[in-house]
Parts: C-alpha cells; sequence; structure tokens
C-alpha cells in the first residue's frame, strides 16, 4: 500500500505527465501551422508517450491500492518562434521532468518504498533517453540554422520516427 505522501507525489507527476503532453500537442499544432509536418509529428509523438507515462503512474497507483485524484492541468504555451527555440524548451521541460522523477524516487528510498523504487527505474531510464533525444536534435538545429534545404531534411528525418 501507498503511504498518503507518495500517493500524493504520484498524482503530482501524473499532473506534471499530462501538461507534458498537452505542452508538446501545443507544439505539434504550432509546427502544424508553419508547415513543419516531420517536427509536428514528432511532436504529437512526443504527446502520445507522456500520456503513457501518465497512465504507467496512474495503473500503479491502483496497483498499490492507492487512489487517483486528477488536478487540473496548466494551460500550455501556443506561440513559440523558431524551430530551434521550440526545442531548447523541450529539453529544459524534460530536465525538469527528470528533477521531478529523482525527486520521487528520493521520497520511495525515504520511505522505504521498495516496488516504487522498481517503477521509477523505468522513469530514470527514459528520461536519460528523452534528454538524449531532444539534445540531439537541438545540436542539430545549431549546426543548420534556419537553412531551408537542411531544415527541410531534419523535418523529414523527424516525420519518419515510428
Amino acid at each position: 500500500m501507498l503511504s498518503k505522501k507518495m500517493q500524493s507525489a504520484l498524482n503530482e507527476q501524473i499532473n506534471r505527465e499530462l501538461f507534458s503532453a498537452y505542452l508538446y500537442l501545443s507544439m505539434s499544432a504550432h509546427f502544424q501551422t508553419v508547415n513543419l509536418p516531420g517536427f509536428a509529428h514528432w511532436m504529437k509523438k512526443q504527446y502520445e508517450e507522456e500520456t503513457g507515462h501518465a497512465l504507467k503512474i496512474y495503473h500503479y497507483i491502483f496497483e498499490r491500492s492507492g487512489k487517483v485524484e486528477l488536478e487540473a492541468i496548466d494551460k500550455p504555451q501556443a506561440n513559440f518562434k523558431s524551430p530551434l527555440d521550440v526545442m531548447k524548451q523541450v529539453l529544459e521541460h524534460e530536465k525538469k521532468v527528470t528533477a521531478s522523477i529523482h525527486t520521487l524516487y528520493e521520497l520511495a528510498v525515504k520511505e522505504n518504498d521498495y516496488p516504487t523504487q522498481v517503477m521509477l527505474q523505468w522513469f530514470i531510464t527514459e528520461q536519460v533517453e528523452e534528454e538524449k533525444s531532444v539534445t540531439e536534435i537541438v545540436e542539430t538545429l545549431k549546426m543548420v540554422g534556419e537553412a531551408a534545404p537542411a531544415l527541410i531534411m531534419l523535418d523529414r528525418q523527424l516525420g519518419a520516427r515510428s
């Protein structure tokens, strides 16, 4: 059974994951609007992943006989600058998510909640992958700048994400 403190923290993480999904969906809409369908596709996949993360925690709470308490999701940003600016924001956001996962893990250790520690190991590994993926896109965008041919090629590459 989850402690009240752990349950509350996991519910807060569900909200963070759903906000992340909502933010990435907003970014996807932006990229669709500026005719970068590959970037839009990549962001929509991020949206789907973040929704999956929220549901993973949602189901875990029930597995531990806890109670899910959903809160309102903040409105995400809707206006963005360049693709590089958007991806830098994604990287900073993912770093915040990583920090929140680490805080959850620290709480699980403090509470001697071994099952939650095990579950959170998956998220820790996932966040390493998330930050690496976004960092690679940021670095590529720094190299190509606003050059249309290179941006179009990167857009196609991101659009191929399955």
